[in-house]
């Protein structure tokens, strides 16, 4: 069953949270798609999961490297899905299609909660997906942690 679960960034940013929910999906056999907005947010995705910490890295390719389809992440902009991935990641602007989420186990938007623009974006996702009568949850930062605030 689907779900799409919202991720509110307001006291960390993105570069600080989105490597600890790579490594939750990996430590459950998930493959994921990490999705930018923009192109030019692939490459500064890519150096922060082989550099987020001295002692590890996200085991991850894009279409330049090659093998897209072993990769257990793999980072895009694009629609593509090579990994056949069960975890869609939704990062650096990139939006929520509620048909799109359908087709993966897990949707995750991940948003600047700082940014009007952004913050009014993942509201009307949010409107999107409950219209859609798929199962969404709002997680939002509290105290460095993550604490689930709403759910559909």
């Amino acid at each position: 069953m689907a779900e799409v679960l919202f991720y509110h960034l307001t006291s960390s940013p993105l570069k600080r949270n989105l490597p600890g929910l790579l490594e939750k999906c990996l430590e459950r056999n998930l493959r994921v798609v990490v999705r930018m907005g923009r192109d030019d947010r692939v490459e500064p995705i890519d150096t922060l999961l082989w550099s987020y910490r001295a002692d590890a890295f996200l085991p991850h390719g894009t279409n330049a490297m090659g093998h897209a389809a072993l990769q257990p992440i793999y980072l895009t902009s694009g629609p593509e899905n090579p990994n056949r991935a069960d975890v869609l990641m939704l990062v650096e602007g990139a939006r929520v299609d509620a048909e799109e989420a359908g087709k993966f186990t897990r949707t995750c938007l991940m948003f600047d909660g700082n940014d009007p623009e952004t913050l009014n974006a993942a509201r009307a996702d949010w409107k999107a997906v409950v219209a859609a009568k798929i199962p969404a949850k709002y997680w939002a930062q509290d105290g460095g942690r993550w604490v689930q605030k709403l759910s559909t």
